[in-house]
This record gives C-alpha cells, sequence and structure tokens, in this order.
C-alpha cells in the first residue's frame, strides 16, 4: 500500500527555487541570507507571505504513470491490463527518489538598519520528505517473484524519512568594504512529528515457494501521536494514531487545549544555520554562494523505537492480483501488514534520537546586461541522506525598480532538460505579490472524448510552486547595477 501511494505521488520536490534566487523579493533571502531586496522594510501578510509546495522524483514523469488509451479517448494508468508495464520499467534508476516539501511561512519580516545592515526575522512551518526506493522493489511488486527465485536481493538503498518542524529564524547581512557582502541566518527548531529509517543493511532472498526471507540491520524511529501495541512475544501487533490524547476526558470531543499544547510543544529542539556571500566582481558581474539548512533536531517527546530481527518472512506481495481483481488494494495492504507486523520489534526505552536537514548548497553569478535586465546562472545542489540531487538553471531577470520583477528560466535536473520556470512579481501600491513556478508543463498531450477535450501535461517530473503577499516600504526605484546582489553601493 505504501509503494502503491508512493508511485502516485510521483511528482517531486527540488527544494529550492531557483527563479526566486534573483528576483527583487524579500524571500531570496530564504535561499542565501546575504541577498536583500531593494525595499527598506517589508511585512509580510501573516500566513500568506510565503507558500511554498515542491514535489521531486528522478525516475517518471506524469505521462508515464497516467497516459492515453490505444484509441486516445479515455485515461489509464501503469497499472491498467492493456499496458506493457516494462515501459515503466525502463524508467527507473537503481534507486528512485521521491521528495515531498511543504514551506508556510507564517511571519516575515525585514528591515534595514544603518547603511548597509540588513535584519530579517521568519517563523515558517515546515515539512520536509525523503524517500528513496531500489529499483527490484518496484520489479517484484509489478511483476513478481519469477525473475528473482532463489536470488538474494540488496535493498540496502531503501530509505524513508518524513518530519514536520517550526522554524523561527533570525538573520543579519552586512557589507564588508565595497565588493563583499555576508549573511549569515540562525534557525531555531521545534519538532512536532517524525518517521526517520536506519537502514544499515537490508537483503531479500525470493524462496521456490514464492516467500520472502530478509536478513535485516534496519530500525525506525517515530515521534508523534501514535500507539504501539504488542503481542505476548514482545513483538508489534498494530500501530495506530492515539486520537484520545486530543480527546476530553470520558468524551470523544476535540480538547482545543491539548491540541495547542501538542502543536507548541518545546521538548524536540533543534538548531540550524544559513550562510552566504555575495561578491562584485567587477561593474557588472556578481557572484554569490550559500550554504542553507545546516541543523539538526533532537526528539525526545513521543518517541517509539522499532527494530527489525535479524531475520524474518514475508508472504510477499503482487501489485497484478489487484489488476486482475483476484484482491482489493486493501486486501493486499492487509497482507502486508499480517507478515510484516511480527517481525519487528519495539525497544521499550523510548531513546530520544537526532534528524538533520537536507543540506543545500547553491553557487550563481549575475551578468547585468543593462541596469534592469540581467542574466544568471545559478548551480543548486541537496544532500539528504546517502542521496545527492543537482541542478544547474539560467534565467533571464528584469527588475524595473520596485514596480516590477520578472524571471525566465531554463533548468537541467531530475534527468529532465525542459524544464522551463517563470517568476512574476508586482506591487499595487504597498502590496506586494508574487507567484513562481520552476516547472512549467510545455509539452501536452489532447485526450478527445464526446466532443470534449482533456489537456495532459506530458514530460513533467518536478513541481515547486510559490506564491505570498507582502508589504513593501521605502521603494523609491533604487538605481542597482548588481541586482539582485548588494544593496550598496560605492558613493
Amino acid at each position: 500500500m505504501v509503494l502503491f501511494l508512493v508511485i502516485i505521488l510521483r511528482d517531486a520536490v527540488a527544494q529550492n527555487s531557483q527563479v526566486l534566487y534573483y528576483m527583487n523579493l524579500p524571500q531570496n533571502h530564504l535561499l542565501n541570507p546575504a541577498l536583500t531586496p531593494s525595499n527598506s522594510f517589508y511585512l509580510g501578510v501573516p500566513a500568506l507571505t510565503g507558500i511554498n509546495l515542491n514535489i521531486n522524483n528522478n525516475f517518471v514523469n506524469f505521462s508515464d504513470v497516467i497516459m492515453p488509451n490505444q484509441k486516445g479517448d479515455s485515461l489509464i494508468s501503469f497499472l491498467h491490463p492493456s499496458y506493457n508495464v516494462d515501459n515503466f520499467i525502463k524508467k527507473l534508476k537503481a534507486v528512485n527518489s521521491i521528495e515531498p516539501e511543504i514551506n508556510i511561512q507564517l511571519l516575515g519580516m525585514g528591515f534595514k538598519a544603518g547603511k548597509s545592515l540588513y535584519v530579517s526575522l521568519d517563523v515558517t512551518e515546515r515539512v520536509l520528505g525523503n524517500f528513496a526506493l531500489p529499483k527490484d522493489l518496484f520489479v517484484l511488486a509489478l511483476k513478481g517473484n519469477n525473475d528473482f527465485l532463489g536470488k538474494t536481493i540488496d535493498l540496502s538503498g531503501l530509505d524513508a524519512r518524513l518530519q514536520y518542524f517550526h522554524e523561527f529564524g533570525m538573520g543579519l547581512s552586512k557589507n564588508f568594504g565595497n565588493k563583499l557582502r555576508i549573511g549569515v541566518r540562525g534557525k531555531l527548531l521545534f519538532g512536532i512529528a517524525n518517521f526517520s529509517m536506519n537502514n544499515k543493511s537490508l537483503g531479500l532472498t525470493v524462496n521456490n515457494d514464492y516467500s520472502w526471507d530478509f536478513n535485516a540491520d534496519l530500525s525506525a524511529n517515530i515521534s508523534g501521536p501514535v500507539k504501539v501495541y504488542m503481542n505476548n512475544k514482545n513483538m508489534i501487533d498494530s500501530v495506530v494514531f492515539d486520537n484520545k490524547r486530543f480527546q476530553k476526558p470520558g468524551s470523544d470531543k476535540t480538547d482545543m487545549n491539548k491540541v495547542i499544547s501538542y502543536f507548541t510543544n518545546t521538548k524536540n529542539m533543534g538548531l540550524g544555520v544559513d550562510m552566504g556571500a555575495v561578491y562584485q566582481l567587477t561593474d557588472r558581474i556578481s557572484l554569490s554562494a550559500s550554504v542553507t539548512d545546516l541543523g539538526f533536531i533532537n526528539w525526545k517527546s513521543d518517541v517509539t523505537n522499532l527494530k527489525a530481527s535479524s531475520t524474518f518472512k514475508f508472504n510477499g506481495f503482487n501489485i497484478t492480483d489487484v489488476v486482475n481483481g483476484t484482491k482489493t488494494m486493501d486486501q493486499l495492504a492487509q497482507d502486508m501488514v499480517d507478515s510484516l507486523k511480527n517481525s519487528f520489534t519495539i525497544n521499550k526505552n523510548n531513546q530520544s534520537f537526532r534528524t538533520y536537514l537536507p543540506v543545500g548548497i547553491s553557487v550563481g553569478g549575475s551578468f547585468n546586461l543593462t541596469k534592469s535586465l540581467a542574466l544568471g546562472i545559478l548551480s543548486h545542489s541537496v544532500m539528504a541522506g546517502k542521496q545527492i540531487r543537482e541542478a544547474l538553471t539560467v534565467s533571464a531577470n528584469l527588475n524595473l525598480g520596485n514596480a516590477l520583477s520578472t524571471s525566465i528560466s531554463y533548468s537541467a535536473e531530475n534527468y529532465s532538460y525542459n524544464n522551463l520556470g517563470a517568476g512574476l512579481a508586482f506591487r499595487l501600491g504597498l502590496l506586494q505579490f508574487y507567484l513562481i513556478a520552476d516547472k512549467i508543463p510545455v509539452e501536452w498531450n489532447k485526450i478527445v472524448s464526446n466532443n470534449s477535450t482533456t489537456p495532459l501535461p506530458d514530460n513533467w517530473n518536478t513541481i515547486n510552486l510559490r506564491l505570498g503577499l507582502n508589504l513593501a516600504f521605502g521603494n523609491k526605484g533604487k538605481k542597482k547595477n548588481d541586482k539582485p546582489m548588494l544593496t550598496e553601493q560605492k558613493k
């Protein structure tokens, strides 16, 4: 069930917005704390100042999962009996990653202090996920056991991490001389919920009776409102959401005080830092670099530690049972749960654990064609666990004072080379609105059915959307030769 849902959610996160980096917006300090806008003060509209959705994967496009049938008059999925599943399998990598991310900036504020100091304050809700799935796991699920009988498969690349936390950030940036600007942003983190896997080794042997033998050194840590029930062998019987902890005593009604208490818990505390610099090489060329999300969270509350036994047996599963109608998806999921739940034991010590944020590294350069028009190039890498993701972006950026800021970009990322992005920001009085998309589908299919046409994106495997509202003050359209880098120039 989990594998099936992960496949459906296949679209993926790029942990960063390459388009935002070169726009005249206060939010670009989140990507490099040395970047500052030209306005002297901004205040984000609460909960609307920055909404960011990222979903990434490195192996399939939308059209590999949902596609027209042979007649072209309806849609089918890659699980449909008429589809050759080998075409889907050919798209897979040795390790296939899916990275969802949600950031909601509840509060944002920034202001200039003195001639060159800029101060920023942010409160953000963040959800980060990272799932890594070996190719052989898909093949087993989609085609069954026959190709693996008597063989042992290495699944040490299997990984799953999901965490939700509050982030309180304060940033400072300042000019050092006429060419260099340095920024630092410290972050206080408070964890709300977490699931993280520690896969030291995992081997799977397919037996002649189609059962699977696992040889595992595998553990998982959970921090959240869940209850784990054990059988008389001290093995897991079930894991359920603990909804009673949010209810009034003797009632099934929600107690809002308990809900607020849970979401304002400060026991799962961590620290983080972003660092960045901008260097004005010439009057037209600016260079920049940053490291973001260097940080960790210590999880101490509502902790559950799970550990797989060294060897255990699993009855196996095959998604084709659902396709041919032999089983429903719920029945298949229940079979998996029944086979797996007795394979894990619980550590009663409830040991605290630590997780780390995915680190981002950006290196960029900007060349000003005119005072308002610049060309930019940006390399962005993300290190999440054992995985490294790289994106390279070139862009054209137009900043007309503070009234209008636009950007058009082209990116190579996620084994895809047709990623067109665009951003638009404009002001109506004090109100500044922006909308940014790092991947806009440029290739579409058409499904014609019953005299109606349905557009369907083709090569689309990345979603990165940002939008928000700011109140911007002190915007006088200051002329700048190095937009969007240094805000102070030599007099």
